[in-house]
């Protein structure tokens, strides 16, 4: 899928320069073999309401939604393995470095643009979801949340209540691991996407989890 090729070249170019070197390798380690399915989301999002745009217009969105969900995936795995109580080296620590520069990269693309608010309702609620001890996958929905503003803002739309919680629900589909960008979107898919992105205006920051109550 080409999609996926474009956001994780852009990915890897949005960290090519923290340094040093070894600690960049272990930063560029995580996109090497994730699911490129949230920066995609991003791609597909822009061209439901616009199938005419280029990817490059939209690559720097994919790759801070897709930088996001990498940190908060590496941080998510690292609580679980607690990799601390058999690994007596400092790899561990330089992990939990690297997905601290993954989430804030991630941030600093998104920063300036109408998604900014809910990047950090997303990082928001993954920290109480953690807390709390809940459901693993509401990451991957928060993030498809995140992608379907990313995506359909760059062309001056929002996405309606039924595309958001039509991309939540896709990010259920996976098991432990989301799938892979070509299997999640498939053409049926693609037409759902777009069928829904032309929904009426809601604000861009709608339709994200902010209650610590939610269950």
């Amino acid at each position: 899928m080409k999609e996926a090729s474009h956001v994780r070249s852009a990915a890897r170019e949005a960290v090519r320069d923290i340094d040093p070197e070894p600690f960049n390798e272990v930063v560029t380690t995580a996109l090497e073999t994730g699911s490129m399915a949230p920066g995609v989301l991003v791609v597909l999002s822009a061209r439901a309401l616009d199938s005419s745009i280029a990817i490059e217009t939209v690559a720097e969105r994919a790759a801070g939604t897709q930088l996001i969900y990498e940190g908060l995936r590496l941080t998510r795995r690292l609580a679980a393995e607690d990799p601390w109580e058999s690994d007596g080296s400092d790899d561990a620590n330089v992990a939990v470095l690297a997905a601290d520069a993954l989430v804030a990269r991630g941030f600093y693309l998104l920063a300036r643009t109408e998604a900014a608010g809910s990047a950090v309702e997303t990082v928001r609620n993954f920290g109480r979801d953690r807390t709390c001890d809940r459901d693993e996958r509401r990451l991957e929905a928060d993030v498809f949340r995140l992608a379907a503003v990313a995506g359909t803002t760059v062309v001056d739309g929002h996405p309606s209540a039924s595309y958001r919680e039509f991309v939540a629900d896709l990010a259920d589909e996976g098991v432990t691991e989301l799938p892979t960008a070509a299997e999640l979107f498939d053409t049926a898919t693609r037409d759902a996407l777009s069928r829904r992105a032309s929904a009426p205006f809601e604000s861009a920051d709608a339709g994200m989890r902010t209650s610590a109550t939610d269950s």
